[in-house]
């Protein structure tokens, strides 16, 4: 009999790579500084790790339209994280972490809508149940007169934009290899924060050392080594079972949050968050499983966008 593969070191890789993820929320608070600068530096010092790994290892060079693509895929995911941290500012860390994972409800739609693809009824059930969830979270008030906490609104948006680098991506992933795809995604949403930070005059230098530790800690830690350990669990682990895995990442922030963040959860965003959860979960499970049977796997791409 062929001897078992050792999982053990994936898992653990899984367990690492949500821990990392998870801080991204509480680094960006701490931080305290304006969201898109915050989401530049994050790409910055996260490049200072993956350009030159990708540059060094000599990996194929695409085509241009596949460096296009991704390039295209590094604007939507700019526009993702600036608009996420800014949010994360107005609103709660495990509010901000648990709308920003709704992405798969929004590849979803635009599957429908822009692929043309037919959608089973799993996801529409994990749609209605999501939606159901944010109505209990963010309040049905707040829902009827649309007087939704300006954050809580930001970061939504934040998920379509995300959903537009996965839908993106997604065309281009097939004729690149993982790393040689960070590479090109990284530099690209690089410039387009430096840019639109260059447009709107914002500051960029002369923060305090807990800031500058913080932004450290925001690229290396929650999106460099996020994307390291996700991506090692990815390559030996069902991308189906990984995806659920990040969604613990709500909880775990959730937990940081009271200590790090004095941040506390009410019974109502305990119950909506988990209907939240439950709907993400039918919705992600519906996503994943189609991409694992299609030529690309956006999953194995993007871990590392939260």
């Amino acid at each position: 009999m062929p001897a078992q593969k050792n999982l053990l070191p994936a898992y653990l890789a899984l367990g690492i790579g949500v821990v990392c993820v998870s801080f991204s929320a509480i680094f960006t608070k701490t931080a305290g500084i304006p969201g898109i600068v915050s989401a530049f530096y994050r790409v910055l010092f996260a490049g200072i790790v993956i350009v030159p790994w990708g540059v060094l290892r000599h990996s194929p060079r695409p085509s241009l339209r596949v460096i296009g693509l991704i390039a295209v895929g590094g604007v939507f995911f700019a526009l993702n994280i600036g608009i996420w941290n800014t949010g994360v500012l107005l609103t709660s860390a495990a509010t901000a972490t648990l709308l920003g994972n709704s992405a798969p409800l929004w590849v979803g739609l635009g599957t429908l809508f822009l692929l043309r693809e037919h959608l089973p009824s799993p996801y529409w059930l994990g749609l209605v149940v999501a939606i159901s969830g944010m109505a209990i979270l963010l309040g049905v008030t707040s829902w009827h007169r649309f007087h939704l906490n300006h954050g809580d609104l930001l970061v939504l948006i934040a998920g379509g934009f995300y959903a537009g680098y996965l839908l993106t991506t997604q065309l281009a992933r097939v004729h690149v290899d993982t790393l040689a795809f960070m590479t090109i995604s990284v530099v690209s949403t690089i410039v387009a924060l430096l840019a639109v930070n260059l447009a709107m005059g914002t500051t960029l230098w002369g923060y305090s050392a807990k800031t500058w530790w913080s932004l450290i800690g925001l690229g290396l830690i929650s999106h460099a080594g996020g994307w390291l350990a996700l991506n090692y669990a990815l390559g030996h682990l069902r991308a189906a079972f990984v995806s659920v895995g990040l969604l613990s990442q709500v909880v775990v922030t959730s937990l940081l949050a009271i200590p790090l963040l004095g941040e506390s959860l009410s019974l109502r965003q305990i119950i909506g968050g988990a209907v939240v959860l439950s709907g993400i979960f039918l919705a992600n499970q519906t996503i994943t499983q189609r991409s694992e049977t299609a030529p690309s796997n956006p999953v194995a791409s993007t871990v590392a966008g939260r």
